[in-house]
C-alpha cells in the first residue's frame, strides 16, 4: 500500500529527465539564432544609418523567407522520432535525408525568386532611397546562403528526432562565433562594407550546414542508409510539411495584422508594440524549447507503440508548460521597470507598454499550454489538424483585432486580442489532445 505511488513518481522523474535533457540544449540553440542578426546589426551599425536601415529591411525579408520553411525542422523531427521509437534507425536517417534534399530544392527555388526580384521586394518594404541600395546588396548576397539555412533547419529536425539537441546547440554557438569573426574581418579588415557582412553570414551558414551534413552522413553510413535523393520520400516530406506551412503562414498573418493595427494606433503605440513583441518572442523561445522536447519524445513513444507512455508524457509536459508560464509571467511583472528603459527613454512609450506587458504576463500560463500541445501534436504528425486549428484562430482573431482602433483601449486592448488568440489555440489543441485521435502508433502515421 505505501509503495503504490512509487511507480507514478518514478515515471514523472523519468519524464522530467527526458524533458530537461532535450529542452535545455534546445533553448540554448534557439537563443543563439537571433544573435546572428544582433551581431550583424552591431557591426553594420558602425558603417552608418543608411547601411543599418538597409540591413534591417533585408534581414526582415530573409527572416520571413526562412521562417516560412520552419516546417522542415518540425515535420522531420516527428517522422524521424517515430522510426527511432520503432527501432529502425536506418529508415529514420533515410527519412531525414529526404528532408535535407527537400531543403536544398526549396533553397534553390528561393534563390531563383529573390535574385531577380530583390529591388522590388526592398521597395515593397518601403526602404528609403539611401537605404535601398544597401538592402538590395545584402539581400542578394545573403540569399545565396538560404539553401544552407534550410539544410540547417532540416538537419536540426533529424537530430532532434534522434533525441539529440546538444549537437544543434554546439553548431549554433560555433556558427555565431564564426559569423561575428567573419563579419568584422570582411566588413572592416577587407573593407567590403555591408557586402562583407552578407558574405560573412553566408559563409557561417554554409559552415553550419556542412557540419550538420557531416554528422548526418556519418550516421547514414553507420546504419546503411542511402544518401541518394528519393522522389517518393521527398514528396512524402513535402506532403507532411504542407499542413505545417499553412499553420506557419496563418501565424505570420496574425503577427502582421497585430503590427498593422498597432501602427494605426499611433507612433507611441507602434513603438511600444515592438518592445512588447520583442519580449513576447523571447518568452516564446523558452516555451518552444519544451515543445521541441515534446516533438521528439512523443514521436518516439508513438513509434514504439506505447500509447500509455505518450499520454503520460503529454500530461507531464503540460504541467511543465503551465509551471514555466507562471514563472515567466512573474518575471515579466517584476522586470517591467528594468526591461522597458533598455529600449526607450520616451515616457509616453513606456507608459503605453507597461499595461500591455501585464497582459502578456497574465497570458504566459496559457502560452505554456499552447506551445507544449503544439509540440505534442507535431510530434504525433497531426499536421492537418494543426493547420485547420490555426485557420480557425486567424478567423477569430482578425475581426477582434481590427475593431480595436474603433472601440478604443489602445495597445493594451490589442494585446488582449493577442491573448484571446492564444486562448483559442489552447482550446482547439486541448480538445484534440483530450480526444486521443492524435495517438496513432507505428513507424509511420
Amino acid at each position: 500500500m505505501t509503495q503504490a505511488p512509487a511507480a507514478p513518481k518514478a515515471a514523472r522523474r523519468r519524464h522530467d529527465r527526458e524533458i530537461i535533457a532535450l529542452a535545455v540544449p534546445a533553448f540554448g540553440a534557439l537563443v543563439a539564432e537571433p544573435l546572428f542578426v544582433l551581431a550583424d546589426s552591431a557591426i553594420v551599425g558602425r558603417l552608418g544609418t543608411a547601411q543599418l536601415a538597409g540591413l534591417g529591411v533585408a534581414s526582415a525579408l530573409l527572416t520571413t523567407a526562412v521562417s516560412i520553411f520552419v516546417f522542415l525542422a518540425y515535420a522531420t523531427t516527428g517522422v524521424v522520432a517515430r522510426r527511432v521509437g520503432a527501432g529502425d534507425l536506418q529508415s529514420a536517417i533515410r527519412q531525414g535525408m529526404d528532408g535535407i534534399w527537400l531543403a536544398l530544392l526549396l533553397g534553390a527555388a528561393v534563390i531563383a525568386v529573390v535574385l531577380p526580384t530583390a529591388p522590388a521586394l526592398v521597395d515593397l518594404f518601403g526602404a528609403s532611397e539611401t537605404a535601398a541600395p544597401y538592402a538590395i546588396t545584402y539581400l542578394r548576397i545573403s540569399s545565396l546562403g538560404i539553401p544552407a539555412m534550410l539544410v540547417v533547419l532540416a538537419a536540426t529536425g533529424v537530430l532532434r528526432g534522434l533525441q539529440d539537441t546538444k549537437t544543434p546547440l554546439y553548431v549554433a554557438i560555433g556558427g555565431f562565433v564564426a559569423n561575428a569573426v567573419l563579419n568584422v574581418g570582411l566588413v572592416y579588415g577587407a573593407d567590403l562594407g555591408i557586402a562583407g557582412s552578407a558574405w560573412g553570414t553566408v559563409i557561417a551558414q554554409c559552415g553550419m550546414a556542412a557540419v550538420y551534413l557531416f554528422v548526418v552522413v556519418r550516421g547514414a553510413k553507420q546504419h546503411g542508409a542511402s544518401l541518394r535523393p528519393d522522389a517518393a520520400g521527398i514528396r512524402a516530406c513535402a506532403q507532411a510539411g504542407a499542413p505545417l506551412l499553412v499553420r506557419t503562414l496563418s501565424l505570420r498573418a496574425i503577427l502582421m495584422i497585430a503590427t498593422a493595427v498597432a501602427a494605426r494606433l499611433g507612433d507611441s503605440d507602434i513603438a511600444a508594440h515592438q518592445i512588447v513583441l520583442s519580449l513576447w518572442s523571447l518568452l516564446a523561445f523558452a516555451l518552444d524549447a519544451i515543445a521541441i522536447a515534446g516533438q521528439a519524445i512523443i514521436g518516439r513513444y508513438l513509434g514504439a507503440g506505447d500509447r500509455d507512455g505518450a499520454r503520460a508524457v503529454c500530461r507531464r509536459m503540460v504541467q511543465w508548460g503551465i509551471a514555466s508560464g507562471v514563472v515567466l509571467g512573474l518575471l515579466v511583472v517584476l522586470a517591467r521597470p528594468l526591461f522597458i528603459p533598455l529600449f526607450t527613454s520616451d515616457a509616453t512609450v513606456q507608459d503605453t507598454a507597461l499595461p500591455a506587458l501585464v497582459v502578456v504576463a497574465l497570458a504566459q500560463p496559457i502560452c505554456g499550454i499552447v506551445f507544449v500541445l503544439d509540440g505534442v501534436l507535431m510530434g504525433a504528425g497531426d499536421g492537418p489538424y494543426l493547420a485547420w486549428a490555426m485557420i480557425v484562430t486567424l478567423a477569430v482573431f482578425t475581426p477582434v483585432a481590427l475593431l480595436v482602433p474603433t472601440f478604443g483601449g489602445g495597445l493594451t486592448a490589442l494585446w488582449g486580442a493577442m491573448t484571446l488568440m492564444m486562448a483559442v489555440r489552447m482550446v482547439t489543441l486541448w480538445l484534440r489532445s483530450r480526444s486521443g485521435r492524435w495517438i496513432v502508433t507505428g513507424a509511420t502515421r
